[in-house]
Formats: structure tokens, C-alpha cells, sequence
């Protein structure tokens, strides 16, 4: 299994939790409350990024590093599940074999994005891991649609990699080499499956990542299609299991050899009151048997509560408030809430993937 993955901003130890900043912000805190957890890198979105603030606004702002104060690696996702969710579930826009166009709700105008334009746009904004645009799709959506979406993603990275060379020769050496990943498509599909990930590496890419909807019906994990893809992906080459995030998840895939993750769940749950704590709170957790606990802090036996969220854990909000302090805050809307409950989860998520990586040090 991989255990690092070098990118022009700095090396990322494997395997690694990257918080969703979607818009160029985790919700709630700043650059030095996210790298105070632990973080080493982020995901933002340029299919929501070219919406607002916009790539006039973004160069302006001197790109996405310095407009979000962030200096390690910034993984840009391409929006191709924003686009499944817009045109496919939504009928907000057409997608052909070109590439997507689409009315955002409440938009104004009709935006087009072409997998070279993903591209431009990504390497414009400064990203250090762009990510190819891909068709994405449902496990549940039929066979037909699979095979349409291996077919379409096969050639659109394809065109994203000509484009990706042929930017590189443009720009200035000096800036490092962004790395280029690549998404696996092909639903509950082996074959497709198979035959997707074949084709993306005929063509070659620095890495790859887990695409569609990675969960059943009854939201229980794909784990046959996951190890599947994961088999079929040479060891070497790192795997980022695509919009993955629960705790549970984290740790199943991790342990299949899966090296990157990335979610808003513990950062949305943070700002509902889902706390996440490590059974034993320990400064050095167990993950096996029944590992993690969720707090739920609209429970009122936590209204008086003088414990910290997990007595194991070394974050700031961990040292500095209490159960029923937190509580408090919730229940008067206070927006300090929001920012301790978030570092206290990015937290927990940091030393998830620490005690993950321990499983995978040579003996």
C-alpha cells in the first residue's frame, strides 16, 4: 500500500482525510483552525467555484491558495457528481458527448463545461491535484446508462489529458507539476468496472479515484465494487475513494487499500450537533469492535455536562469547552458553536486516518 503521496506543495502521508472546501472555505473556521487539526489538504469544487466567486474573481484574489489563506495541496474536484445531481436528478441542463451545460438554481445565465475547460480551469485556479471530468452515475441507474457513462468518461480523460500536457507546456516550469487523477466509472457493474479502469490506465494518469455514488439503497457501503476497483488499480498508484467520509467508511476503505477521502459529512454533522468521539478516548484509539460513538448534542442530559467531547483527544475545543458549554452554544444559535464543533470533528477525522496509517508502517 502506498504510503505517501508527493505533490508539488508538500507531502501527503497515507492515508489521509481532506475536509470539503468546496467553495474555498470549510464552513465555519479558518485556514489556521483547519491546519491546527491536523489537515493536510483540501478538496474544492470548480464546478461550483466558476459559479461564485468566479474565475475573474478568483485571479484576482491571486487563485485559490492565497484567496483561501491555504498554502498546502489543494485537490479540485471537476463537478462531475454536482453534474449528476444538477442535470441528471434535477433536468437542469443537457449533457452530451462535448460536455455539460447547465442552469444553476437561481443563476442567471446558462453555464458550458467541456473537460478542457475543467482542465484550464482547474490549473488557473492554482490546484495541485486536478481530477478529470467524469459522467458520473447511480448504481442503481440501468446498464444502458453505465455503459453510456464508461464510454463517455473513457474519451472526456482522454481529452483531459491532452489538454492537462498541453497547458503544462505553456506554463512556467518553476511551478511545480500539478499531478492529473483520473475516475473510475462503471456503477455495480464488474465488466464496466473493469473495463473503465483498463482504459484509464492504458491512457496513464498519476492517480485515480473511486467515481458514482459509492453507497446501496439502504446506505450501506458498496464494498464488492470498491475492493473490486481497488484490485483492479495497481498498488503503486495512489486511489482516492471519491466523496467518502464517514468514519465507518474511512475505515473499511483504508483498510482495502484505499489512500485519500474526502466529505462534507464530518463538517456537516459537526454543524448539526453530531459529534464524533473514539470509544475508549484514548490519545491513541482502538479501532477495532465498536471504535466510535456519535454525541448527539440536542440531547439535554448534556446540558450540564463538565466533560470535554472526547478526553483523548488533544483539539482546541477539546481543551477548552465542555459538553454543556457546547450545548449551550447550540441552543442560542451562538455561531462559535459551529466553528468548535467543526474543529473538534476535523479533528477526530485527522487522528482517524493517523491510526490508519499506523496499520499500514512496515514492521
Amino acid at each position: 500500500m502506498n504510503q505517501t503521496l508527493v505533490t508539488r506543495r508538500g507531502t501527503l502521508m497515507l492515508p489521509t482525510y481532506l475536509p470539503d472546501a468546496t467553495r474555498g472555505v470549510v464552513r465555519s473556521i479558518d485556514a489556521d483552525d483547519v491546519r491546527a487539526c491536523g489537515i493536510d489538504a483540501l478538496v474544492m469544487n470548480v464546478f461550483h467555484l466558476m459559479q461564485r466567486p468566479g474565475s475573474s474573481t478568483i485571479a484576482a484574489l491571486g487563485g485559490l491558495h492565497r484567496m483561501s489563506g491555504w498554502s498546502g495541496p489543494i485537490v479540485t474536484d471537476s463537478g462531475g457528481f454536482q453534474a449528476y445531481s444538477l442535470i441528471r436528478q434535477h433536468g437542469r441542463g443537457t449533457l452530451n458527448e462535448q460536455g455539460l451545460n447547465f442552469t444553476p438554481e437561481g443563476a442567471d445565465r446558462r453555464f458550458q463545461l467541456t473537460p478542457e475547460k475543467s482542465v484550464q480551469l482547474q490549473l488557473a485556479y492554482g490546484a495541485d491535484v486536478v481530477i478529470c471530468l467524469d459522467d458520473c452515475t447511480h448504481a442503481a441507474d440501468s446498464l444502458v446508462e453505465q455503459e453510456h457513462s464508461v464510454r463517455r468518461t473513457t474519451a472526456w480523460a482522454r481529452r483531459c489529458k491532452a489538454e492537462f500536457e498541453r497547458q503544462l507546456a505553456q506554463r512556467r516550469k518553476h511551478d511545480g507539476r500539478p499531478l492529473l487523477f483520473a475516475v473510475i466509472q462503471g456503477g455495480a457493474s464488474p465488466t464496466l468496472r473493469r473495463q473503465c479502469a483498463e482504459a484509464l490506465l492504458e491512457i496513464g494518469f498519476d492517480g485515480y479515484g473511486y467515481g458514482g455514488w459509492p453507497l446501496a439503497s439502504d446506505g450501506s457501503l458498496l464494498r464488492e465494487m470498491l475492493a473490486l476497483t481497488r484490485e483492479l488499480i495497481p498498488s503503486t498508484l495512489p486511489l482516492h475513494a471519491l466523496g467518502i467520509g464517514h468514519p465507518d467508511h474511512v475505515a473499511t476503505c483504508a483498510r482495502m487499500g484505499y489512500d485519500l477521502f474526502d466529505s462534507a459529512l464530518p463538517t456537516r454533522d459537526a454543524r448539526a450537533g453530531r459529534l464524533y468521539r473514539f470509544a475508549d478516548q484514548a490519545a491513541q484509539p482502538t479501532i477495532d469492535g465498536p471504535w466510535r460513538q456519535f454525541i448527539y448534542l440536542e440531547d439535554e442530559r448534556h446540558l450540564k455536562g463538565t466533560a470535554p467531547i472526547d478526553a483523548g483527544c488533544d483539539c482546541h475545543t477539546c481543551q477548552t469547552a465542555s459538553l454543556g458549554y457546547l450545548y449551550h452554544l447550540r441552543a442560542i444559535g451562538d455561531g462559535l458553536f459551529a466553528r468548535l464543533a467543526t474543529i473538534h470533528n476535523l479533528r477526530f477525522m485527522s487522528r482517524l486516518v493517523m491510526r490508519l496509517r499506523s496499520e499500514r508502517a512496515p514492521a
